[in-house]
């Protein structure tokens, strides 16, 4: 077993993860796994830049997570970070404070590499599960969707600028604010984006050719706690959940239609995700009609446990 330490930092929120994995065998030890909203992407869209204030966000969160990663003297540590930092000018800035505080300069890895790993942390475990193959894999973020199909191994895969962040800041603020609730114009402005992003990803990922899709990552995951009308969010409930496409259509309606305090009384809402849980909605509905899906299986494990799991590998 090799004891490893795997981080996400997406536009939306940072991820930790120290396990110790056998890559041989699968064999795998959860020793503490964690997620703070950072908004590292705040305002990357418009500004092409990561804005001083989300830098140290991110690293206050990045300190906390050394001290976890000391104390459970994690062999390797790797840091993977994505579609905020890929897309903006004075990414050396973060390079060199993750590097400061984790000792490990961060991976920005490609959409490519994104939906590899992503990938292989939401089907590893799926085989037996009784599902139809090929999966479609879907990992709405901040600033990117992920779309993987693939059996084994990933055959095609796209990573789109659609992401719930992204979405939001560019069609629902208005002089600095989220509009409170969306106009029906600006709803159709996102779903807008999104159907195109989902025309040019189907140029090389066959979208209709999969027979389950897996649904990864916070928009997916709250969409499938609000489903089950669970009383606090909870992950060993919503892992491995069956939405329907008629439920996902409802709760995508009620989020696009809510206040911001309406969003924020749901139970299981983070606060991180109150004013992006709406794009996030409507790019899974997107998803889901135009793969023809009539359900999603929601994955807990995403980006992060594949992480884990290439890292030890690496390691071998």
């Amino acid at each position: 077993m090799t004891r490893v330490a795997a981080v996400d930092c997406g536009t939306n929120s940072i991820r930790l993860l120290v396990a110790d994995l056998d890559p041989a065998t699968g064999a795998f030890t959860e020793l503490d796994r964690r997620m703070r909203v950072v908004r590292l992407g705040q305002d990357v869209d418009r500004t092409g830049r990561l804005a001083p204030e989300a830098l140290e966000r991110t690293f206050a969160a990045c300190r906390e997570y050394a001290e976890v990663i000391r104390s459970l003297d994690a062999a390797r540590v790797r840091f993977v970070a994505t579609s905020a930092s890929r897309d903006a000018e004075n990414r050396d800035a973060f390079v060199r404070g993750v590097v400061d505080i984790l000792g490990v300069e961060p991976e920005v890895v490609t959409g490519d590499q994104e939906a590899a790993f992503s990938f292989t942390g939401a089907t590893k475990e799926l085989t037996g599960a009784g599902l139809d193959t090929p999966y479609l894999v879907t990992d709405i973020g901040g600033g990117s969707t992920e779309l993987v199909v693939g059996t084994d191994g990933v055959s095609a895969a796209r990573s789109v600028d659609i992401g719930c962040v992204r979405m939001t800041e560019r069609h629902l603020v208005r002089d600095g604010a989220v509009t409170d609730p969306p106009t029906a114009e600006q709803i159709a402005a996102i779903r807008a984006d999104v159907d195109a992003a989902l025309t040019t990803a189907e140029k090389t990922v066959p979208l209709t050719s999969a027979r389950t899709l897996v649904g990864l990552a916070g928009s997916v995951t709250t969409v499938a706690a609000i489903a089950l009308d669970l009383p606090a969010y909870d992950p060993a409930a919503t892992h491995h959940a069956r939405v329907s496409l008629d439920r996902v259509r409802e709760i995508t309606d009620r989020l696009v239609h809510s206040t911001h305090a309406e969003r924020a009384a749901i139970p299981v809402m983070h606060p991180g995700r109150v004013d992006v849980i709406a794009a996030g909605a409507v790019i899974l509905q997107a998803v889901m009609e135009r793969s023809g899906a009539e359900e999603v299986v929601v994955s807990e494990h995403d980006i992060l446990d594949g992480i884990a799991f290439h890292t030890a590998l690496d390691a071998r």
